[in-house]
């Protein structure tokens, strides 16, 4: 993989910022014809820089009004209990984010919920049922301050 140059460095920005700019006037702003911006932007998803092209959703929109930050501590910490516990959390509809995190805690997630009772149910059925979760901690969400993907290139 090539390095970056600054071209790239300013189509990225540009494209975390509004990824919806045809590639002409991404080209105006960064002084590229739009065939050389689409043949970076080729480049660069195809090499994985750019992860994905995404519309994020309001969860409130089909009534996802909580969420709620989740700190996870497993009974067994065994290669197989966490591939075990990684893939039910993939497969779990309220689950948003997974992350296995070093620390006291071995995973954090962030969950969507309904109501405080969806929420209750998803913890039931996805952590209190769940033999090798040790302990769960929840923090509610009060306010949203930042949430952002922008990386600063």
């Amino acid at each position: 993989m090539q390095p970056l140059d600054e071209y790239d460095k300013k189509l990225l920005q540009l494209v975390q910022e509004n990824n919806k700019m045809t590639t002409q006037e991404l080209g105006d702003l960064v002084n590229l014809s739009g065939s050389a911006v689409q043949r970076r932007l080729t480049r660069l998803r195809e090499n994985k820089i750019i992860e994905a092209d995404i519309s994020i959703i309001s969860p409130s929109v089909i009534g996802l009004t909580i969420t709620c930050v989740v700190d996870i501590i497993l009974e067994d910490g065994n290669s197989k209990a966490l591939e075990k516990f990684k893939a039910s959390m993939r497969k779990c509809n309220e689950v948003m984010q997974c992350y296995f995190v070093t620390g006291t805690y071995d995973f954090v997630i962030i969950v969507n919920a309904e109501n405080m009772q969806h929420y209750e149910s998803f913890a039931k059925k996805w952590l209190m049922d769940n033999p090798n979760v040790k302990h769960f901690y929840t923090h509610v969400i009060m306010d949203k301050v930042k949430v952002g993907y922008n990386v600063t290139i």
